[in-house]
């Protein structure tokens, strides 16, 4: 029986060989076609490359700042009676501070009383004023008795008028005891707490308003010829990836450091004052290069390639050599033209060769990728 015995069991196999290699050929298959057909097409992603104006740039430092910021300081001397809470959110014009004014109220009483005074002997004088005059008309009274007494009413005119404009001035400070905010903000600090003394000058409260941001870098000289006001440069922090818009710049450097001050606009909710950012600085002009995307570099010992679509479905590699990068994008000096279709996904696995599927394509973001080393 079989299972008593090796040597059917052999014989079992061999003709079972036999059987299935008839079959093949039969078929008109080959077990060695069968493995010469290889793997499957390997699915990539492609993307063209193409020409674009690139300059070559630098990365330097920035942060983020308000362009409103401020210590409020108090205007008049006094105790204080009320400071705004750290953190505290306050509309430009609303109150920061309180400072007592009960002093400066009871002179505001003084100073009324005062006008009282002076109107009531002014209208006084005017009425003796019409008097005399009528009198010296018919001789019942003389001129320089009237010429008195109109001297002595532009005197309470002029005290009239003193008196008044201490009046305005003691309102206006009492109006300032209320340090109010010169614009929109939340409070920082509190540097002055309530029942501190405090004079003229002093300051309450440190105000920072996180509305209106603005990026602060500072750049070589060297880069002054390449930079002009309204430009668009790229920025990065962390993995966020934007533009901002140079506003301004400082066309002087300091004589110790020969930096510049640039000042940039930027569109990134998330970034906060004090958030530290990079700022892409062209350091020379700009000119056409071809570019592919970083992802389509296949970095070996042997040296730098891409991998290039062939028309019948294949996959040809080209050495190149990189240039400028800007963003997601970098130069490539090769055997490349505008138009190639460059492999970017599934590349690092191919073969010379090799027969691929494409599965996906198009470039990615301009910002994509910036600040990545070249």
């Amino acid at each position: 029986m079989i299972g008593h015995s090796p040597f059917p069991v052999r014989v079992f196999r061999r003709c079972l060989g036999v059987v299935l290699a008839t079959g093949l050929l039969a078929g008109g298959l080959s077990p060695f076609r069968v493995e010469a057909a290889g793997p499957p097409p390997a699915p990539v992603v492609v993307a063209p490359a193409e020409e674009r104006w690139l300059a070559p740039t630098i990365w330097v430092s920035g942060d983020v700042i308000s362009r409103n910021e401020a210590r409020v300081a108090a205007e008049v001397a006094g105790r204080l009676e009320w400071v705004a809470d750290v953190g505290e959110t306050v509309a430009a014009g609303a109150p920061l501070a309180r400072i007592d004014h009960t002093p400066l109220a009871l002179q505001r009483e003084e100073f009324a009383a005062e006008i009282a005074q002076v109107e009531a002997r002014k209208a006084f004088l005017e009425q003796e004023v019409q008097r005399l005059r009528r009198l010296a008309k018919r001789n019942n009274a003389a001129l320089t008795l009237l010429d008195q007494t109109v001297s002595e009413l532009g005197v309470e005119q002029a005290r009239l008028a003193s008196a008044r404009a201490r009046l305005e001035q003691v309102k206006d400070r009492i109006r300032r005891a209320t340090v109010r905010a010169p614009f929109a903000g939340v409070v920082m600090a509190r540097l002055r707490q309530p029942g501190e003394w405090v004079d003229g000058g002093s300051e309450v409260v440190h105000l920072l308003d996180t509305s209106q941001l603005e990026i602060r870098a500072f750049a070589p000289l060297a880069t002054r010829p390449y930079l002009t006001p309204g430009m668009e440069l790229d920025l990065a922090a962390g993995e966020a990836r934007v533009q901002g818009r140079l506003r301004a710049l400082v066309p002087a450097g300091n004589a110790r450091s020969h930096l510049m001050d640039l000042r940039l606009d930027f569109r990134n909710p998330d970034w906060t004052v004090g958030q530290v950012v990079r700022v892409a600085v062209p350091t020379a002009e700009a000119r056409k290069a071809l570019v592919v995307p970083r992802d389509a570099l296949v970095l070996r010992r042997s040296g730098i390639s891409v991998y290039r679509l062939t028309g019948d479905g294949g996959a040809e590699r080209v050495v190149v050599r990189t240039g400028i990068a800007e963003g997601a994008f970098i130069e490539v000096i090769g055997d490349l033209h505008p138009g190639d279709q460059v492999i970017v996904r599934g590349a690092e696995r191919l073969r010379p060769g090799q027969k691929v599927k494409v599965v996906g394509g198009g470039a990615p973001s301009p910002m994509a990728g910036a600040g990545k080393a070249t």
